[in-house]
């Protein structure tokens, strides 16, 4: 069932560590049909894959979003069958962005469980630097401030083989294209409802909120895909 390059390999106890529930949750989620049924190697032990992972991130966030579980039930039932991890990271990306920024102080071993691992010394550091926890000064030395929206996206470039300069020269680099992109649009929306009545400006407003982000998702990661591409066929890679 994975067309990811990744190979379904996680046990459930596995699956459920990185995803930062129970094995209790990966089976009632299994069972309710929210989940895809694993792949069954040998001796008959189920082996997940990214997609998996990437499932339960959504449901996470469809959950922080305050929706139901039959609500929950819905949605993942109308999306696309055979969706890659990639593309229901996009999908999560569009719910998440429904949501106000969300900065939580949690304690480490909370952290750690939405974290879906251990964090190292070195691990809090990178991600501080990325902006995504904080020490709460005002605790006990145990607890974080944490950018719930952020914190998946940075535990996982926790394993990306690039040094922390670049990732964050990275960031800065998404951060200045993504304002000039959102000046722009906001200019052109101004230019569009300015005639219009406050509640249909607040009406579209709402439904193009969600709809710009999938949009600019999907036009950069083209794009990506695109540069990569030329880079790597360039360099004799292919």
């Amino acid at each position: 069932m994975t067309t990811d390059a990744e190979e379904p390999t996680l046990t459930v106890d596995e699956l459920a560590a990185r995803a930062g529930v129970t094995v209790r949750t990966v089976r009632f989620y299994g069972g309710k049909g929210l989940l895809p049924p694993p792949v069954i190697g040998a001796r008959r032990v189920g082996h997940y894959g990214p997609e998996h992972v990437a499932r339960l991130a959504l449901i996470e966030e469809l959950q922080r979003q305050g929706m139901t579980l039959a609500a929950i039930e819905r949605y993942l039932h109308q999306l696309p069958a055979g969706l890659t991890a990639h593309e229901l990271a996009i999908h999560r990306a569009v719910v998440a962005s429904w949501a106000p920024d969300a900065v939580e102080t949690v304690p480490r071993r909370e952290l750690e469980r939405r974290a879906g691992r251990p964090l190292s010394a070195g691990d809090l550091e990178r991600l501080a630097a990325m902006n995504v926890v904080t020490a709460d000064e005002g605790g006990d030395g145990g607890a974080f401030r944490v950018d719930a929206g952020l914190l998946r996206l940075g535990v996982q470039l926790l394993d990306v083989p690039l040094s922390q300069e670049v990732i964050l020269a990275a960031r800065e680099v998404l951060m200045e294209h993504s304002r000039a992109a959102a000046r722009e649009l906001s200019r052109l929306f101004r230019g569009e409802v300015a005639e219009r009545a406050a509640q249909d400006v607040r009406s579209l407003s709402a439904h193009m909120h969600p709809l710009v982000v999938q949009a600019l998702l999907t036009t950069f990661q083209r794009s990506l895909r695109e540069e990569l591409g030329e880079w790597l066929g360039g360099s004799g890679t292919d």
